[in-house]
């Protein structure tokens, strides 16, 4: 997490927004984000590797997972669950299998060259937001 990312959090703590039930209502770095980037990002089997388990509207991808819901009815949800499901989606399911994408401590079995670190940045989450609220 850089400096940027850290004044985010710290900010959305301080204004008492940063989780509302099922929630994280605001953007993680105070900006929406990019869709194009964020359908990028999800459809990448290095980066977020999302179809390992999800599927979603990418013909151009074989082999999508079928372990967990289709990624169209993620706009179902609200701007501020979808972020809750990305960043840590134990807060909603403690049984989740998904990995928190945003959250690096109180993990276990976590190899040592990623401790204490994100799997993906405040800015990769908020590109993942806006693009799987465009699939309505």
């Amino acid at each position: 997490m850089n400096w940027c990312e850290a004044c985010a959090i710290a900010f959305s703590l301080l204004a008492g927004n940063a989780f509302a039930g099922d929630s994280i209502p605001a953007s993680l770095t105070g900006a929406k984000g990019d869709p194009a980037r964020g359908r990028a990002i999800v459809a990448n089997r290095q980066v977020g590797l999302c179809l390992l388990c999800h599927s979603g509207p990418f013909p151009e991808e074989r082999f999508q997972g079928d372990l967990a819901p289709d990624l169209r009815g993620a706009a179902r949800l609200t701007e501020g669950q979808i972020r809750q499901r990305i960043v840590d989606p134990t807060k909603v399911n403690p049984q989740s299998i998904m990995p928190a994408y945003y959250r690096s401590e109180g993990l276990t079995r976590v190899a040592p060259a990623y401790r204490g670190k994100t799997i993906l940045t405040a800015e990769q989450i908020e590109d993942i937001v806006a693009y799987l609220l465009t699939l309505k």
